[in-house]
């Protein structure tokens, strides 16, 4: 029987290439253990979490359907996080079932004066609070928000298909996706 070789590098490029079936072919054929790379490295842009997913996702398939669309920014917005968001958990999805934790990025919002006060360390540092907020159940069905004060406190619970699997995941999301979360939240 003749053998057949293919380095690492190959391989890899072409599991990040290929399509859900192509990945599991992939794995099948190689083992799961060579394809295993930190999330976090493999989804830097809404692209690649696009790529990760496969445009047989329905998350990719309704974001393709909004795109084709004439619709508001915060629309698209949204569709782009629920991608994001489904590539980061890795097929995680909440079950809602009340021993669960879920976690979703925090966001503090600075007035003009306030950001003004603040040190160039401080500045480089205050787009997004590190950390992350958890959650066991979901108040009033779906999705729960409550606001008081204008803007100066808030108490939000986003919808279940931006809940991320981890604190790390949550935190990751709300940083490296900052532009995308301000489309959605504020425009």
């Amino acid at each position: 029987m003749k053998e057949l070789k293919i380095s690492v590098e190959n391989a890899r490029a072409a599991y990040d290439n290929t399509d859900a079936n192509g990945r599991e072919l992939l794995e099948h054929l190689l083992g799961k253990e060579i394809f295993a790379q930190d999330i976090k490295d493999r989804v830097k842009t809404f692209e690649d979490a696009v790529k990760v997913l496969g445009n047989d996702n329905q998350a990719v398939i309704d974001y393709y359907a909004v795109a084709d669309k004439t619709c508001t920014e915060d629309i698209l917005a949204m569709c782009q996080l629920r991608v994001i968001a489904e590539a980061l958990n890795e097929g995680w999805r909440p079950k809602f079932d009340g021993d669960e934790c879920r976690f979703y990025p925090w966001f503090y919002i600075y007035t003009k004066k306030e950001y003004e006060e603040l040190d160039e360390d401080e500045k480089k540092e205050c787009r997004v609070v590190g950390r992350s907020g958890s959650h066991a159940y979901a108040d009033g069905g779906v999705a729960y928000a409550y606001a008081s004060d204008a803007s100066s406190f808030s108490h939000t619970y986003v919808g279940s298909r931006l809940a991320f699997k981890t604190r790390e995941l949550a935190e990751y999301c709300g940083k490296q996706f900052i532009e995308i979360w301000e489309k959605w939240l504020f425009a």
